[in-house]
Order: structure tokens, then sequence, then C-alpha cells
């Protein structure tokens, strides 16, 4: 089989920074067309910056990298500086980068690639808010026929919220936005916190990934060293969830992965649980099941192909 087109669309944070180096080091199943950059766990100006230095890191400065959206559709910028650190990519020490961002904006680049590309060829893979998806679609709604895919990490059922009791940080950053998207019929598959909870990045894989000796090793290493603090902390868990690199990781080996295909809907209306994705995961309603909503992981499969790919680069 061809290799899979994609376009990530991130927000990077250390974990967004793991999932781009996945795709960039597994060429033989992933084609990434390029990526598109949208505010979350920093503003927009360090979202751009930081995946900038992790393509450089992956020796890809030939990547078109486009920058998007800078606050959600219909509410204020809420930023997670207090997991990701004050540049999102806190950690390694890397240089600042050289390359340049691409011309244009993210929400045309993706328009413009779908509507290029034989419908449905490329798949969408948003790392953080959706609020660029969602703007493309509702800017051209004939897209939304051409996407193959929308495999996504965000929301929770099982595990609740992560930024609020109820939710999950993406989807609670542009709630308005990932009803947008959810509510579109293209196919969609979900990373929630049941199944990235379950990633979690013990001494023993990190150590994997410090002992590559590689640049790009020593690096995730460093910034899982770093996120690692936090989450330990408020979990009591023995590493940190590893969200965003299952994502591609599902594009290399879906077989790593379980869930349900149900209806799953957003609530955008109340201040107590806004945010929430309403998974239909028992199957209670007679709502038509629009997603793909994963609970569990292969663990250790996970972290060796993750340890298997970054030795690549």
């Amino acid at each position: 089989m061809p290799p899979r087109k994609i376009i990530i669309d991130t927000d990077p944070g250390q974990d967004d920074a793991v999932a781009i180096l996945l795709a960039l080091a597994s060429p033989e199943e992933i084609d990434v067309l390029g990526i598109t950059c949208v505010a979350g766990n920093v503003p927009l100006p360090l979202t751009t910056r930081n995946a900038r230095i992790v393509c450089e890191l992956a020796g890809r400065s030939e990547m078109a990298i486009y920058a998007g959206c800078d606050r959600p559709l219909g509410r204020d910028l809420v930023t997670a500086e207090h997991v990701h650190g004050k540049t999102g990519l806190d950690g390694p020490s890397l240089p600042e980068p050289t390359m340049p961002m691409a011309d244009g904006h993210a929400v045309d680049y993706i328009i413009d690639q779908l509507r290029t590309h034989d419908e449905g060829t490329i798949t969408l893979c948003p790392l953080g808010p959706l609020t660029n998806i969602a703007t493309a679609l509702q800017k051209a709604p004939e897209i939304a026929s051409r996407i193959a895919e929308i495999v996504l990490m965000g929301g929770g059922y099982f595990e609740g919220g992560n930024i609020t009791p109820t939710a999950e940080f993406n989807i609670y950053v542009d709630p308005q936005a990932a009803d947008i998207v959810f509510k579109s019929g293209v196919p969609i598959v979900v990373m929630p916190l049941d199944v990235t909870h379950k990633a979690l990045v013990t001494k023993p894989r990190n150590d994997a990934f410090r002992a590559l000796g590689t640049p790009q090793g020593i690096a995730v290493a460093q910034m899982t060293d770093f996120f690692e603090r936090f989450d330990k902390e408020k979990y009591g868990s023995e590493g940190a969830p590893l969200h965003d690199p299952c994502v591609t990781a599902y594009l290399i080996r879906p077989d790593l992965f379980k869930g349900r295909h149900i209806n799953v809907e957003i609530e955008t209306t109340s201040e107590l649980t806004m945010g929430m994705t309403v998974a239909d995961w028992w199957r209670v309603t007679d709502r038509a099941p629009n997603a793909t909503f994963m609970n569990d992981i292969d663990a250790d499969g996970f972290f060796t192909l993750l340890t298997e790919r970054l030795a690549r680069l």
C-alpha cells in the first residue's frame, strides 16, 4: 500500500512534537504533506516556532508549515503553560528555528490540498484544538466529502476531563469548533484520555529513548522528563501520558488500539460541563454513530514502535 497522505494540525506541545517525529520517521506508512499550526497549548507564535524546531530536529527543514487560527471560534484562548512550560517545548535545549514559514493561511492550505488531491486520499490529524479544521469546513463545506478520515486526540469518557472535571483540554479550548467537526459527517477516529492515560512514559520507557543516543532520542527523553512532573503529581501515576503520538501510531499500527463506533456529541452551552465529549459508549440513545472512540491501547507495543521509529531519525 502507498503511504497515507496526511496533514498534521498541531499546537506543539512536547507530546505533539513526539507525534510529529513519529510521523516523519515512518515514510512507508505516512506521507506528511504539511503541518498546520493552531493556538492551543501555547499561543500561535510559539506553536509555529515549535513546529519548525521539531521539523529541523528531524532533519526535515523543507516541510511546509502554515500558521492558522490564533484564537477559538467563540471564546477566549485558554493555554497550558502550566503543563508544557512557557515555550510549550520546555525541557531540551534546542536551537531557534531557521526554516521559514510557508506563505498563506493554514485554513486555506487545508482547503486547497483537499480540493487538489483525489477525493478520499487525505487524512487530517488534529493534535490540538479543532479551530483550523472547523474553520475550513465552514469556509468550504464541500471539502467534508473529500476527507478520507479525521484522526484526532481529544475528549474522554471513563477518564473524565483533564482541564475541567468533564472536559479534555483540546475540546475545551474550542468546543464550538469540535461540535462542527463531530457533526461534519466525516469519518472520525478519536484518541481520548481513556487511551492516552494508558500510554505512560515510565522510567524504563524514557530510558529507552535516551539510550538511543541520538539528538532526537535524547530530546524526546528530555521533553518527557519535563512535562511528566505535572502529570505524575496530578494523577499519582508512574509516568506521564503521551497523548498525541497515539494519533500517528494509529496510522501505522491500528491493531494497537481498541474501541467502538458510537455517537459522540460536544457540550457547547453549559459552563459546568463545557467541552465535554458526550460519548454514548453504552449505546443508550438512538443517536447515529459518528466516531470510532478508542478506549484501549497495547502500551508496550506502542512504546516499542515509538522507540524503533525514533531510532531511524
